[in-house]
């Protein structure tokens, strides 16, 4: 599991890990990964700082049921776990599990 850094974006890098964790301290965009490899797949756990109520918005390639965002959890130090799976080099598949305790 890589350690994604908190900022206002943050960009994975996908020929790093497929596996990632991250803290949250503000609300924050996800951006479109680098180095897609079709067919690979993986989690990003997601963890509310403390204060919580942080929000997500997610990049382009970002694909989600019924063309829909998820929200995050709010509650302080709540995990969201982001399934994901790259279909190509700009579609990213992905389904939100909430509040994983």
């Amino acid at each position: 599991v890589s350690a994604l850094t908190d900022g206002a974006t943050i960009t994975p890098d996908f020929a790093v890990a497929n596996n990632f964790s991250l803290t949250i301290g503000g609300n924050r965009t996800l951006a479109n990964p680098t180095n897609l490899t079709a067919g690979q797949s993986g989690v990003i756990s997601i963890t509310q700082d403390a204060t919580g109520g942080r929000t997500m918005a997610f990049g382009s390639y970002w694909k989600f049921a019924a063309g829909t965002a998820p929200s995050l959890t709010a509650t302080a130090n709540a995990v969201d776990d982001l399934a994901y799976y790259v279909e190509s080099s700009t579609r990213i598949v992905a389904r939100l599990i909430g509040d994983v305790k």
